[in-house]
């Protein structure tokens, strides 16, 4: 189980260089310190995990020889320990993007080399079921390098649950997915500036609003959200680099504190979290600052339960870095980068219930 004081998290990783799979570490809030990383599951490139609202289940992409697709594992809620349900796969490459709904009944993943989205049904014992649903994105993009084809890169729930959105890299679009009997259907799709390159999305807590980080073009794009039709609106486009830097950058992460006065997004490359302030009424963002990353290549970051901590993994330094937030200015303070795990991808919390 989690406390106030001391927060589990878990840590998604590439299975090379000395990584076995997925890793489980704590942060002490009082004492302002990650510890006790310690092996969770072994298991090959869980390289994108996501725990239940309910803090039941811990789901995670895996790849599985020439197999790819998605695991469940159950969350001992004495110990935090992670016991095997079941997985699903399919041919080909493993996805990159995981996503459950609030009831553990809908898990949805994204596949960057196959460009697709695929929907599994959950069964009460948390197992999931074979894809009910597998959408195929088609085009391309202006950057021949990384545009070739769709690359989907990221699968999630709106706020209201109403719909999936799919991001695709691939083909500079944002999607909207209705379901129904585990089907999934096309209900609008957003063109975004081409050869931008979009990666995640985050949304506003007052639902209204939604935020994607682009890989290729470093910018985050500040959507309006209709509930209603599942449309969105794009509002701005603002870098997260600097105007001079002209070294190799690719955008990654992106979040939103709690209280939805500050979004983060990080930089592999300039290696450093951009901070913005929202302006609450129109939704757009204004820079406040650059923390530098403290290692090389961050690729995921996470704002703890707490929203006084923001804990970062650079993938190519192997190393966790905790820094304290400012919730009042959105400022970052670096307290520790010395946590090691082999190539670290992403990073996830229990949640405080």
């Amino acid at each position: 189980m989690t406390n106030n004081k001391q927060l589990v998290g878990y840590i998604g990783t590439y299975t090379k260089e000395g990584s076995e799979g997925i890793y489980k570490f704590t942060l002490d809030v009082e004492a302002r310190t990650m510890s006790q990383v310690d092996l969770a599951a072994t298991l090959d490139n869980p390289t994108y995990v996501t725990v239940s609202k309910d803090n039941q289940y811990l789901y995670s992409v895996v790849k599985d020889g020439d197999l790819g697709g998605a695991a469940v594992y159950f969350i001992n809620g004495q110990t935090n320990t992670l016991e095997f349900v079941n997985k699903q796969l399919l041919e080909g490459a493993s996805p990159c993007h995981i996503s459950v709904d609030s009831h553990n009944s809908q898990v949805v993943t994204g596949n960057y080399h196959k460009g697709t989205i695929e929907l599994h049904v959950s069964n009460e014992d948390g197992a999931i079921n074979p894809a009910s649903s597998i959408v195929e994105h088609h085009g391309s993009g202006p950057n021949a390098a990384r545009q070739e084809k769709p690359h989907t890169h990221y699968a999630g729930f709106t706020p209201d649950e109403r719909y999936i959105v799919a991001i695709d890299l691939g083909i500079d679009k944002l999607i909207t997915y209705a379901v129904k009997d585990g089907v999934l259907s096309e209900v609008h799709a957003l063109s975004v500036k081409p050869g931008s390159g979009p990666r995640h999305l985050a949304f506003h807590p007052n639902g209204k609003y939604a935020y994607i980080m682009t890989e290729l073009s470093s910018e985050v794009i500040a959507l309006t959200y209709n509930m209603e039709d599942g449309k969105f609106t794009e509002l701005q486009y603002i870098s997260t680099i600097p105007a001079d830097f002209t070294g190799n950058n690719q955008g990654s992460a992106i979040q939103l504190s709690a209280d939805g006065r500050f979004l983060y997004a990080a930089n592999r490359g300039y290696n450093s979290i951009t901070i913005f302030s929202v302006n609450q009424e129109s939704g757009k963002l204004t820079f406040v600052e650059n923390t530098h990353t403290e290692g090389n290549w961050p690729r995921d970051f996470r704002i703890d339960p707490t929203g006084a901590f923001l804990v970062a993994s650079n993938e190519e330094s192997g190393n966790l870095v905790l820094f304290a937030r400012n919730e009042q200015t959105g400022t970052l303070e670096l307290l520790q980068s010395d946590v090691r795990v082999p190539k670290p991808v992403c990073v996830t919390f229990l949640h405080t219930i």
